[in-house]
């Protein structure tokens, strides 16, 4: 179970995050939707133990994350944010296994590992030596996501992953990160501004706002079963001329 239970946090007098209890669906993707500051990357903060809240607890796995038990049950998450924040100094194969050699897993697993996601990604085998000033956009997109998959973590955390991306690459990755949770049937949690990349990954879309969760539930709902003008007002600014679908 991954889960907020009465989760509020502050930052100086500003609300970043109302008490707020939620569960997120096991081996599924969940989006979170809103304007800024409403409180979304606030919640994939306190997943990953970036952050801890003021009041109410974050559970992982069933199991409530504290300083305590931090560094084991980040084990357990892979995460990804804009633009990969890969380490300049070392190469991408580096980056991706960093974390495997320092927990000391044998030769033969990382490599075999390496070769799985490389496939999984589609980047070349041959860019793995490059620093990461020596890849494009998408490329260190593709690095940053098989860092976060090596050691085949059961969550899956994604800030904006795609929100640096010109629209093709972006067009591009979309596709192929779709394809990724739909294989593993990880438990996945993506935050966006883009209601239309919403629509195209979510299994559920949480809406935000002022640290609410306004509504939640598919695009349908979102477009024909509005709890709030908010909701409408939201979908139609996004909407343009281009039809929001499942």
């Amino acid at each position: 179970m991954i889960a907020l239970e009465n989760v509020s946090k502050r930052y100086s007098q500003s609300v970043a995050l109302a008490p707020l209890s939620f569960a997120f669906r096991p081996q599924a993707t969940t989006v979170l939707i809103g304007p800024s500051g409403c409180g979304k990357s606030t919640v994939l903060r306190l997943l990953a133990g970036l952050v801890f809240p003021d009041n109410g607890r974050v559970m992982v796995n069933d199991l409530q994350l504290s300083d305590a038990n931090l560094a084991d049950l980040r084990q357990q998450m892979g995460y990804v944010i804009q633009d990969g924040g890969l380490f300049p100094h070392l190469t991408a194969r580096d980056n991706v296994t960093l974390l495997a050699r320092y927990l000391r897993r044998d030769n033969e697993f990382i490599t075999q590992r390496l070769t799985e996601l490389s496939d999984w990604v589609r980047l070349p085998s041959a860019l793995l030596d490059r620093y990461a000033q020596q890849l494009s956009g998408g490329q260190r997109q593709r690095v940053a996501l098989m860092r976060a998959l090596m050691l085949d973590p059961p969550l899956l955390l994604l800030d904006e992953p795609l929100g640096a991306l010109d629209p093709i690459t972006r067009y591009a990755l979309q596709g192929e990160l779709k394809s990724i949770f739909s294989q593993l049937k990880k438990t996945v949690v993506l935050v966006t501004h883009d209601l239309h990349e919403a629509a195209y990954f979510a299994d559920q879309i949480v809406l935000m706002r002022d640290g609410h969760v306004i509504q939640t539930g598919a695009i349908d709902d979102f477009q024909k079963r509005p709890v709030a003008p908010f909701v409408s007002e939201f979908v139609t600014a996004q909407r343009g001329h281009v039809p929001l679908a499942n």
